[in-house]
């Protein structure tokens, strides 16, 4: 399914759902961030996607980072809670989202980088390396909070 992230357009279609996701910033101990190039719209993001029914959030992390990357992971922290209603995210299939994303920090504790059907690419960047990727102003702000982690969670 592709979708199409609509960011501060006025010409955004009106959501009509908004769903629980989740996001993950994962360090290696080199301190490079695990980033995936998505197949749904072309961007490279932090791995993450919805909450199903029956687990908990952290749980969704866990199961998200290893579906869409291949890693093993364990939560450590929640950087913040992203819900920009100027972010909407339209789906082929008419679904048309508001965002509504919990990001956490979590650490690799085993598993290698694969691709997935939500993934065409999966590694490691070093984050000084991030600025010559595509990726979306939300998933930016996430990065950027995550990496300046303070006393805390941020929430819009």
């Amino acid at each position: 399914m592709t979708r199409t992230d609509y960011f501060h357009d006025p010409s955004a279609p009106t959501p009509n759902s908004i769903k629980v996701a989740v996001s993950a910033i994962v360090r290696d101990d080199q301190g490079r961030i695990l980033m995936i190039h998505r197949t749904d719209n072309n961007l490279y993001s932090i791995p993450g996607g919805g909450l199903e029914a029956g687990e908990t959030i952290s749980e969704a992390v866990v199961r998200e980072v290893k579906e869409e990357t291949g890693i093993d992971v364990r939560v450590l922290d929640m950087v913040g809670v992203f819900s920009n209603p100027e972010h909407v995210i339209a789906y082929d299939d008419g679904e048309v989202r508001q965002e509504f994303s919990i990001c956490f920090i979590a650490q690799p504790t085993g598993g290698e980088p694969r691709t997935s059907t939500e993934s065409k690419d999966v590694r490691w960047v070093p984050v000084e390396q991030l600025p010559g990727l595509d990726i979306h102003p939300s998933i930016k702000l996430r990065i950027v909070e995550g990496l300046g982690h303070r006393n805390g969670p941020y929430f819009t």
